[in-house]
């Protein structure tokens, strides 16, 4: 009998997961499927890595990251720290709890580096199409080698869609955009707050990406920053030259934007961060999982397997308060389904009435940190992911959210203590608003 294949889609912080998860079950002398990981950036990491690209790659590809330079955790990192793997057990020492991206992605390479899982990874490999075949009942990947432009098809067992969802964007339309005289682009395609400074921008949306990036050029020496909601204002304690103003209705006579409300003002720059779509073209129609993004997503029990077909999964498909530790609970979990230690229900209503539950609940939902915190500490009990103070964990995130409401652009000044190894992190050597180096080298200096 042949070996069970899994081929994984995407090496990000989820697709990492899941090869972290066989890799820790072969440890402990589990025999373990063959992994397929196809990844189509040239290194793992998914949207930590940076480049200057937009729009496509050297190859054609819709470029993935959505990356800029200068982000900071916009969330404390003792609410996504990996229970295995820690801050401390990473850097040799304990840091500050909001670490700029290059941080972030050294302490994510980190682990699968130290699992020793980078033979499982094909770089420059994109999936083209995932088709099921119900009479072998396997799956046929399609995928394509960059470098090479050769294209083949291979078939799994199971497959593990890792790709994330905030890679394709939603971008809408405005009224006289068309003659608009500056530059209009959605976070995407943000990459340098610096190409804004002096310059009055409008950032459409009420989102974190709407409230970061607005914040980043407002640091690195834009003029204004207007920002257009369309439900409601984020209602921080802004700076000065900073507003919020109802939708955004139309543009005018080249530069100057009419608000919902009738107000006017003239703007250089508009970025839309308006969000992005569930966008999986290369999932056959049966397989494609299409969701608004909201913690209990649609046609997915437990928040992973695909209803109609119980050997499909999707990881870290929800909206988020937990990051890497729920990639984590999940993948652990998908591991130990294809290992046989978890049943799946075989009847598909079962399934379907499982995501209906969980819809209902989040509708319901006063605290919707609680929400996820259980969810992640319901798949971590049935695993051997090892356990941590999730209860510690939706404290730090309700701190954060106390300490934005106090000062939004002085929050990522504050410090919280690990729930895995009980340390409290020290102060950055310097206020937020004033570290404009947003290197490892830097950041990391005592």
């Amino acid at each position: 009998m042949s070996k069970t294949r899994v081929a994984v889609i995407g090496a990000g912080p989820s697709g990492t997961a899941q090869l972290r998860a066989f890799q820790s079950a072969a440890a402990k002398g589990e025999r373990i499927p063959e992994i397929v990981c196809f990844e189509k950036q040239e290194d793992w990491g998914g949207l930590w890595n940076y480049t200057w690209r937009t729009g496509t790659d050297e190859y054609g590809e819709p470029v993935h990251g959505s990356m800029y330079r200068y982000l900071w955790s916009n969330g404390p990192k003792e609410g996504l720290e990996f229970a295995d793997y820690t801050f401390e057990e990473h850097f040799g020492k304990q840091i500050a709890s909001y670490p700029p991206r290059a941080v972030l992605r050294d302490y994510i390479v980190g682990r699968v580096q130290k699992a020793g899982v980078r033979d499982w990874c094909r770089f420059r490999h994109v999936v083209r199409w995932v088709t099921w075949n119900e009479a072998t009942g396997r799956f046929t990947v399609t995928a394509e080698d960059l470098p090479a432009r050769r294209v083949y098809s291979e078939e799994f067992d199971y497959v593990v869609c890792a790709t994330g969802h905030f890679s394709t964007p939603n971008v809408p339309g405005f009224e006289g955009l068309e003659h608009f005289n500056g530059r209009v682009l959605h976070a995407h395609d943000f990459r340098d707050a610096l190409e804004f400074k002096d310059k009055d921008i409008m950032v459409i949306g009420t989102s974190y990406s709407a409230e970061d990036i607005g914040s980043q050029c407002w640091k690195y020496g834009c003029r204004s920053v207007t920002v257009s909601y369309r439900t409601r204002p984020m209602g921080f304690k802004w700076p000065s030259n900073w507003e919020e103003l109802p939708l955004l209705e139309r543009v005018e006579n080249g530069n100057t934007c009419v608000f919902r409300d009738g107000s006017r003002r003239r703007v250089d720059a508009i970025i839309m961060c308006t969000g992005y779509l569930h966008h999986f073209p290369f999932m056959e129609e049966g397989l494609r999982l299409r969701s608004a993004n909201r913690l209990a997503t649609a046609d997915l029990y437990k928040g992973v397997v695909w209803v109609k077909n119980p050997r499909l999964f999707y990881l870290g498909m929800q909206d988020q308060w937990f990051t890497f530790n729920m990639f984590d609970a999940q993948a652990w979990w998908v591991r130990d389904v294809i290992l046989g230690r978890i049943a799946v229900p075989e009847d598909r209503a079962v399934r379907e009435a499982d995501v209906a539950r969980r819809v209902a609940e989040e509708d319901a939902a006063e605290n919707p940190i609680r929400y996820q915190g259980d969810y992640v500490q319901e798949l971590i009990d049935e695993t051997d992911y090892p356990s941590f103070d999730v209860d510690g964990a939706c404290q730090c995130f309700y701190e954060w959210k106390k300490h934005k409401k106090e000062d939004i652009m002085g929050f990522r000044d504050n410090c919280y203590r690990s729930v895995m190894t009980g340390t409290m992190a020290p102060k950055h050597h310097t206020r937020w608003v004033e570290a404009m180096d947003d290197s490892m080298e830097s950041y990391l200096r005592n």
